[in-house]
């Protein structure tokens, strides 16, 4: 049976900067080996280097804030990977898009590349925030906060 989790405030703000950072540290770096390899056109903006950042750190509160609101759930972690899984194939329907449409001189090789960013986003997301982010409630804890009882 899995022990009980929560949020210890004061930590999870931590966590959740660092999880901010790390994502968009490494989308910089997916961005860098994408242009650098694919040499998109310059017009297509999704690429550039303001767009991803804006996105990751959206992307990645979005995340921290459904994380927070699953930490309660029994199971949270698993929870909150299923939930990330969803919302991860989700995500993939802009580039999808943007690859058929072809908007702003982007294809299939653009689109792959943003959804690779995606991936890396939602791993760290389900790694850190899960791992770093719960704190597992003492039996001793969890009995201290009950009410005493005489009966």
């Amino acid at each position: 049976m899995e022990q009980p989790a929560e949020i210890e405030s004061r930590r999870f703000l931590w966590v959740a900067a660092l999880t901010i950072f790390v994502s968009v540290l490494a989308v910089m770096a997916v961005r860098a080996a994408a242009v650098r390899i694919l040499h998109p056109n310059p017009a297509f903006l999704p690429l550039t280097v303001e767009p991803p950042i804006m996105d990751t750190i959206l992307g990645a509160l979005a995340a921290i804030f459904v994380f927070i609101k699953i930490a309660s759930y029994p199971n949270p972690a698993r929870t909150y990977r299923r939930v990330a899984a969803v919302a991860l194939v989700v995500s993939f329907v802009p580039d999808v898009l943007l690859a058929e449409s072809h908007n702003m001189g982007g294809g299939w090789p653009e689109a792959y590349a943003l959804m690779i960013m995606h991936v890396v986003v939602c791993v760290i997301c389900v790694t850190l925030l899960p791992s770093l982010g719960l704190t597992v409630v003492s039996q001793t804890r969890a009995s201290r906060d009950q009410p005493l009882s005489i009966l």
